[in-house]
Protein backbone atom coordinates (compact mmCIF):
# COMPACT_ATOMS: atom_id res chain seq x y z
CA UNK A 1 0.00 0.00 0.00
CA UNK A 2 1.46 3.52 -0.82
CA UNK A 3 2.39 6.16 1.75
CA UNK A 4 -0.74 8.68 0.40
CA UNK A 5 -3.25 5.81 1.25
CA UNK A 6 -2.46 4.78 4.79
CA UNK A 7 -1.95 8.66 5.42
CA UNK A 8 -5.41 9.29 4.10
CA UNK A 9 -6.55 6.82 6.02
CA UNK A 10 -5.10 7.50 9.38
CA UNK A 11 -6.04 11.55 8.33
CA UNK A 12 -9.60 10.18 8.26
CA UNK A 13 -9.46 8.22 11.16
CA UNK A 14 -8.77 10.99 13.05
CA UNK A 15 -10.55 13.10 12.07
CA UNK A 16 -13.84 11.11 12.41
CA UNK A 17 -12.89 10.99 16.55
CA UNK A 18 -12.95 14.88 16.16
CA UNK A 19 -8.92 15.25 16.66
CA UNK A 20 -7.54 18.37 16.89
CA UNK A 21 -5.23 20.75 14.84
CA UNK A 22 -4.40 17.67 12.40
CA UNK A 23 -1.59 18.22 10.30
CA UNK A 24 1.42 15.99 8.19
CA UNK A 25 4.38 16.92 7.99
CA UNK A 26 6.41 15.47 4.29
CA UNK A 27 9.77 13.90 6.12
CA UNK A 28 10.56 12.94 2.66
CA UNK A 29 14.83 13.57 2.65
CA UNK A 30 14.41 14.84 6.25
CA UNK A 31 13.84 11.97 8.22
CA UNK A 32 14.63 8.13 7.72
CA UNK A 33 11.87 7.29 10.37
CA UNK A 34 8.89 7.88 7.96
CA UNK A 35 7.58 9.40 4.77
CA UNK A 36 5.40 11.23 6.90
CA UNK A 37 4.35 12.31 10.21
CA UNK A 38 0.81 12.98 11.34
CA UNK A 39 0.49 14.85 14.36
CA UNK A 40 -2.79 15.47 16.01
CA UNK A 41 -4.38 16.00 19.61
CA UNK A 42 -7.18 15.34 21.94
CA UNK A 43 -8.35 17.51 24.77
CA UNK A 44 -8.73 14.32 27.41
CA UNK A 45 -7.18 10.64 27.56
CA UNK A 46 -10.13 8.84 26.32
CA UNK A 47 -10.45 11.27 23.22
CA UNK A 48 -6.50 10.55 22.79
CA UNK A 49 -6.89 7.21 22.80
CA UNK A 50 -9.94 6.86 20.63
CA UNK A 51 -8.11 8.32 17.96
CA UNK A 52 -5.25 6.34 18.19
CA UNK A 53 -7.27 2.93 18.37
CA UNK A 54 -9.54 4.38 15.37
CA UNK A 55 -6.39 4.98 13.30
CA UNK A 56 -4.70 1.75 14.38
CA UNK A 57 -8.45 -0.14 13.47
CA UNK A 58 -8.99 1.38 10.22
CA UNK A 59 -4.87 0.83 9.02
CA UNK A 60 -5.76 -2.74 10.13
CA UNK A 61 -9.12 -3.09 8.26
CA UNK A 62 -6.98 -2.19 5.14
CA UNK A 63 -4.34 -4.64 5.52
CA UNK A 64 -1.88 -1.80 6.63
CA UNK A 65 0.91 -3.12 8.97
CA UNK A 66 0.90 -1.50 12.22
CA UNK A 67 4.54 -2.23 13.52
CA UNK A 68 4.18 -0.63 16.42
CA UNK A 69 1.47 1.67 19.25
CA UNK A 70 3.06 2.87 21.94
CA UNK A 71 2.40 4.97 25.34
CA UNK A 72 -1.39 4.31 24.96
CA UNK A 73 -1.90 2.91 28.27
CA UNK A 74 -1.33 6.53 29.64
CA UNK A 75 -2.68 8.44 26.48
CA UNK A 76 -0.24 11.44 26.83
CA UNK A 77 1.58 10.73 23.55
CA UNK A 78 0.27 7.82 21.61
CA UNK A 79 2.67 7.03 18.91
CA UNK A 80 1.16 4.46 16.06
CA UNK A 81 4.04 3.18 13.52
CA UNK A 82 2.59 2.04 10.10
CA UNK A 83 6.21 2.08 8.16
CA UNK A 84 5.43 4.67 5.41
CA UNK A 85 3.77 7.32 7.89
CA UNK A 86 3.99 7.90 11.75
CA UNK A 87 1.11 9.14 13.80
CA UNK A 88 1.52 10.99 16.93
CA UNK A 89 -1.25 11.54 18.77
CA UNK A 90 -0.75 13.97 21.91
CA UNK A 91 -2.46 14.99 24.63
CA UNK A 92 -3.36 18.87 24.26
CA UNK A 93 -0.88 19.81 26.95
CA UNK A 94 1.88 17.33 26.26
CA UNK A 95 1.22 18.48 21.97
CA UNK A 96 1.96 22.16 23.18
CA UNK A 97 5.17 20.91 25.48
CA UNK A 98 6.75 18.58 22.72
CA UNK A 99 5.89 20.99 20.03
CA UNK A 100 6.84 18.56 17.24
CA UNK A 101 6.06 21.09 14.08
CA UNK A 102 8.70 23.50 15.18
CA UNK A 103 11.62 20.78 15.91
CA UNK A 104 10.29 19.28 12.25
CA UNK A 105 10.20 23.10 11.28
CA UNK A 106 12.07 22.46 7.87
CA UNK A 107 9.53 19.75 6.63
CA UNK A 108 6.96 20.97 4.26
CA UNK A 109 3.36 20.35 5.71
CA UNK A 110 0.85 18.21 4.04
CA UNK A 111 -2.73 19.57 2.18
CA UNK A 112 -4.97 17.12 4.52
CA UNK A 113 -7.95 19.09 3.77
CA UNK A 114 -8.40 17.54 0.66
CA UNK A 115 -7.80 14.14 2.25
CA UNK A 116 -10.64 14.75 4.15
CA UNK A 117 -13.01 15.26 1.37
CA UNK A 118 -12.09 11.88 -0.59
Amino acid sequence: MDEKTILTTAVKAADDKRAENIIALNMKGISLVADYFLICHGSNEKQVQAIAREIKDKAEELGINVKRLEGFDEARWILIDMGYVVAHVFHKDERLYYNLERLWGDAPSEDILSELNQ
